[in-house]
């Protein structure tokens, strides 16, 4: 069968992608925007490319078209598809239908930490020997790929709590119906599409009522959005974890920056984690994965031993450089608190060393100036915060200013060079967090600092 995707570079769409490649299907596809590092999977797959959404891209006849969310009426592709009569789907509806149907579906929803928490809990699956297959939203460095169909009964999807497509507003995750579901966190995002924090908890539920009453929910002790979610209604054990207190899952820390920490199951310890990653986040992220394991079969122990191989995600707090001094990281900063939580895991890692973050603010919720306050508080452990406000920003980032003294707004990536070039003398660690591409900056500032 020919399937073409329409979005196909988005990281959802990709993987999809490449699970259909790998059930032998013919596969091809176009997006507006083809960077790496997902066009160079795919083109790694052999899967076609086209760059730009144009009616001729379906002269193909193609056998099917699967859409994705990005897409909307109007767009001369999906115009194309519906005044052709093509058949079509969305992504989270052909996904359900053609893969997990008999599969033993482990989700990772929540706000934060889902392609982190889906990348760990695979690598554990893996290294004790159950090839399972996986989609993430993301590429996790111990697989180099960021999806396959994979030989077991066991299938691990990051769950999003995004819509399906233009002609399916539900979430992706009601799609999913796991027997193991994360919740990791919630709080609100996506202002595009959903009106206020309610609208995401009542999709959260949602996907609660999907899971068995035989399966297990795994959500952290004090997060009062999920707690409200799971009051909603649950048919389902719930498994509770926390970080220095009493949840029947509990990580003990013992070191301030999360590389470190004892790992206890009703108080009995179970193991010690000891690994590169920090932050409190990745500790719950980590914790998750270890019940979720657990669920099916694998003991504690033996998940803790597979993070300790666990080489992290792609774009999560990723070294691409040191040059001179200072380090450089890509990470895919998407949310102020994921932003905090970041910056307050690097702090503790260095220190008094300096800090400075680097910020695109390209996500939906952060463009429509949502998370004003809150984005400048969430870089209160960089000794500078740089931020980068294109033409096309809706609202003025010099608001930022009113709640933080470390912020500086630039107009430009060639300025925002320029002043990291200044601050390179004083060494340190850059962290360049995008959800996007940032211009090029990646290897523009490496070649300026080299230079």
């Amino acid at each position: 069968m020919h399937i073409h995707i329409l979005g196909i570079c988005g990281t959802f769409m990709g993987g999809l992608a490449v699970i259909a490649r790998q059930l032998g299907h013919q596969v091809s596809g176009s997006d507006q925007n083809v960077y790496p590092p997902m066009s160079t999977q795919l083109q790694q797959q052999g899967i076609v490319l086209m760059e730009g959404y144009r009616p001729e891209n379906l002269d193909g006849k193609p056998d099917l078209v699967i859409i994705g969310n990005a897409l909307s009426r109007g767009n001369p592709e999906v115009e194309a598809v519906l005044n052709r009569g093509l058949n079509y789907v969305s992504g989270p509806q052909w996904l359900a239908e053609h893969v997990l149907q008999g599969k033993w579906v482990l989700g990772v929803a929540g706000t934060h930490g889902k392609t982190t928490t889906t990348s760990m809990l695979s690598w554990i699956l893996e290294y004790q020997g159950f090839k399972p297959g996986f989609l993430i939203g993301g590429i996790p460095l111990n697989f180099g790929i960021s999806a396959r169909l994979g030989e077991s009964d066991f299938f691990v999807i990051e769950a999003d709590e995004y819509d399906s497509a233009f002609f399916d507003k539900r979430s992706k995750f009601v799609h999913y119906r796991p027997r193991t579901a994360i919740l990791n966190n919630l709080e609100y995002d996506h202002a595009d599409i959903f009106p206020d924090l309610d609208a995401i908890k009542k999709q959260f539920h949602h996907l609660v009522r999907t899971v068995p009453g035989e399966g297990l929910i795994i959500s952290p002790e004090h997060d009062p959005n999920i707690n409200k979610v799971l009051a909603m209604g649950c048919w389902t054990s719930v498994a509770k974890t926390s970080i220095n207190s009493g949840a029947q899952w509990n990580a003990q820390l013992i070191n301030s920056d999360g590389s470190r920490f004892d790992v206890l199951m009703d108080k009995q310890a179970q193991g010690c984690v000891e690994w590169s990653l920090t932050g409190e986040h990745n500790v719950y992220n980590a914790l998750s994965a270890i019940v979720a394991a657990r669920h099916i079969g694998i003991l504690p122990k033996d998940a803790i031993t597979a993070l300790g191989q666990f080489k992290n995600v792609k774009r999560r707090m990723e070294v691409i450089a040191n040059i001179n001094g200072v380090t450089l990281y890509d990470d895919f900063a998407h949310h102020p608190t994921a932003i905090q939580m970041t910056l307050d895991g690097l702090r503790k890692q260095v220190g008094q060393e300096r800090i400075i973050a680097i910020v695109e603010p390209r996500s939906n919720t952060m463009r429509l100036g949502v998370h004003t306050k809150t984005l400048a508080e969430s870089l209160a452990n960089a000794d500078l915060a740089v931020i980068y406000q294109p033409e096309a920003m809706g609202w003025d980032l010099s608001e930022l200013k009113n709640y933080a003294a470390n912020i500086e707004i630039y107009p430009s990536l060639d300025d925002i060079i320029n002043r990291l070039k200044s601050e390179a003398q004083n060494k340190g660690h850059f962290v360049l967090m995008s959800n996007g591409s940032f211009g090029g900056i990646y290897q523009r500032l490496q070649d300026a600092l080299n230079g």
